[in-house]
Parts: C-alpha cells; sequence; structure tokens
C-alpha cells in the first residue's frame, strides 16, 4: 500500500524498493499500474503486525 503525494496538478506513488528488486523495474520502463481503493477502517489491512505490549504503550506524564 503506498500513499499518493501531491507535486504540482498531480498525484506521485512511489514504487517500493523491494518491488523495483523483485520485478526488475527500469527507469523510463513502461509499466501499468491497476489502482485499487483500500478500505476506510482498514480493518484487518495490518494483519502481519505483532500485537501490542506494555512496552509499546503510549504513557502520558
Amino acid at each position: 500500500m503506498v500513499k499518493p503525494r501531491k507535486i504540482g496538478g498531480s498525484l506521485v506513488v512511489t514504487i517500493p524498493k523491494e518491488i523495483v528488486q523483485k520485478e526488475r523495474i527500469k527507469p523510463g520502463q513502461p509499466l501499468i499500474i491497476q489502482i485499487k481503493k483500500s478500505r476506510a477502517d482498514f480493518f484487518g489491512a495490518l494483519k502481519e503486525l505483532p500485537s501490542f505490549s506494555k512496552k509499546d504503550e503510549f504513557y502520558e506524564k
């Protein structure tokens, strides 16, 4: 998942380095990009992340 950035009047996305290497993408190479919006609530979108632990919690002082 990537987030678009605004540059001038356009939106730009960056292809992650891992995908560039895996797919052997070269600068200037024509690509077909498929766009799919993610769900607004993101429920289940980050299943790979481990559960929060006590040290991950934020504490107010």
